[in-house]
Formats: C-alpha cells, structure tokens, sequence
C-alpha cells in the first residue's frame, strides 16, 4: 500500500538513453555545421562537415520521435499523473521564457544599432565624435544601405533609394499578409482548443488542418519576400547591421514557425488517431501555447522591423 501510495503522488519513468543520445546528435549537428562555416571561409571542401552535420540532425530526429512516442505510450498506459503533468507544464513554460529571451537579445541588437550605434556613427550623441574624424561622409540613416566602410560590407544596389526599402514598402506587401495569416491561425488554432473540449472531433481536425496550411503559407510568403530582398534589392547578411538584423530576426522567427507548423501537423495526426480527451490533452496544449508564443513574437517582429 505505501508504495502504490507514493506512486500516486509522485512518478519516476524508467531509465532511458534518450538524453545522452540527443546531445551527442546536437554535438555533431553544430559542430559540423560550424565547420561548414569555416571551410566555406576558407574556400576548403564542406562536403565532409555537411555530412557530419546532416547526420547529427538525422540522429536528432530519431532520438526525438522515440522520445516523444515513449511519453506518449506511458501516458496512455496510465502512467502519468498530476504531478506528472506539473512537471510538463513547468517545463513548458520555462522554454518559452527561454525563447522569449532569445529574441529580446535579438530586439536588444537591433535596438543598440538603430538608437545608439549609428546615430553615434553620424556624428550624434557623446561617442559622435569618432565617427566625424573616421567616415566624415557618413550619413546616419535607417534602414542603414549605405555602410561606413563600404570596404568590410557589400552595399545593395548602387542607386538603391533608401524609401524603396523603407517600412512601408512592404507594409501593405508580405509582411502584412503573413502578420494577418499568423493572427488568423492562432484564431482557428484557439477553435480546435474549443472543438478537443466540447469533444467535436470532426471540427478539431477542421480547425487543425486550416491551422496547419496557415503555417505552411506563411513560410511560403515569407520565402518570396526573402527572393525579392535578396535579388530585387540586394539585401543580405554581407550587406551590414541592416541586413543582418533583418535576416536574424525574421530567420530565426520562420524557423519557429516551421518547428510550430511541423508540430500542429503531428498534433493534427494524433488527432486523426483519436488522441487526447477534454480531461488529458497537453500535448496539444502545450502546441497551442507555442504557437500564440509564435505569433506574439511575430507582432512584435512586424512592429519593430517593418512599421517604425
């Protein structure tokens, strides 16, 4: 009785490899990654490191999809219980703070350049004074295509008209619609919520599946208006501080996007196989959090990069 006792209160999975592995998989992922980098650099061959890295995320994958689908059998076994779920939860949102802060470095690079570095570089502020001596031609202007030392960073187009790449070039363009798509999906992502408690299944896998292709077509846009920049206008990461906190910022968002769309497609599947109940689902609640996490970050984005 005392040992079924304390298993009611608190749950211990059995022991598993799966952490060991997954960090050995991340290990060659980066580092080969990273030597891809290097190699492409030094104009060396990068076939070998890709090989390694491609293979780190091959290991990755595998690792991840045993994981998860040890998790999800002990929770249909009956394993987990509310401390179980506790745990999950904590684990959640600790994630997602650490994402959060993720992008406020990023917000806090493009913050430093925009207000601090190149007003400084113009002339303005304190610190103005070194740029005068140093690029006494230098005009401080955002966004910034006409770089201090046209030497270290490609410029865009010669000729390029600085209101042609200005915020609203775009506004009512990609960015807009890609703003109102992710708005929409969080939308019907909160009505599959709904249908999984008022126990509909037809319309979960309704709201899911519009959900997913909402993804789906943000990434596709945001690829197009990646083309344009890149060859209508020839903004790049080699262009300067402009064109790098452009491509981080929204890079590294579509990447969350396309984990989150990859995500809400399992989580359609799961769906589809009956998965979860008002009482136990989440695994897709967590989703849902991700996913308003997304697009909260994504406003924010729209804001910052494109409309101020």
């Amino acid at each position: 009785m005392a040992s079924e006792s304390s298993h009611s209160t608190y749950y211990v999975p059995e022991q598993a490899k799966f952490p060991i592995f997954l960090t050995f998989g991340v290990l060659m992922m980066l580092a080969g990654f990273g030597s891809v980098l290097n190699h492409n650099a030094a104009g060396a061959s990068t076939t070998l490191p890709a090989i390694i890295s491609w293979a780190g995320f091959g290991v990755l994958v595998v690792v991840v999809f045993q994981w998860f689908k040890a998790v999800i059998q002990e929770n249909h076994a009956g394993l987990n219980n509310a401390q179980v779920e506790r745990s999950f939860k904590w684990g959640m949102g600790w994630f997602i703070f650490s994402e959060a802060m993720l992008f406020a470095a990023f917000f806090g690079a493009l913050f430093y350049a925009r207000q601090l570095s190149v007003p400084w570089l113009g002339g303005e502020g304190e610190k103005g004074l070194a740029g005068v001596y140093l690029w006494p031609e230098f005009q401080a202007a955002w966004p910034l295509l006409s770089n201090p030392d046209p030497s270290l960073y490609t410029a865009p187009q010669s000729g390029l008209n600085i209101t042609s790449w200005s915020p609203g070039f775009l506004l009512s363009y990609l960015p807009f619609w890609n703003t109102t798509i992710l708005v929409i999906s969080s939308i019907t992502l909160h009505f599959a919520h709904g249908a999984l408690k008022a126990e509909n299944r037809k319309r979960l896998i309704q709201w899911m599946v519009v959900t997913v292709v909402l993804g789906v077509t943000f990434l596709f846009l945001q690829g197009l208006e990646y083309v344009e920049a890149y060859e209508h206008y020839g903004i790049t990461l080699d262009s300067g501080i402009y064109g790098s906190t452009f491509f981080i910022l929204t890079g590294f968002h579509g990447f969350h996007v396309a984990i989150g769309t990859f995500i809400l497609f399992v989580m359609t599947l799961r769906c589809l196989k009956g998965h979860f109940t008002p009482d136990n689902h989440f695994g897709f609640e967590e989703t849902t959090w991700y996913w308003h996490f997304v697009d909260v970050v994504w406003l924010i984005v729209f804001v910052v990069v494109y409309a101020i």
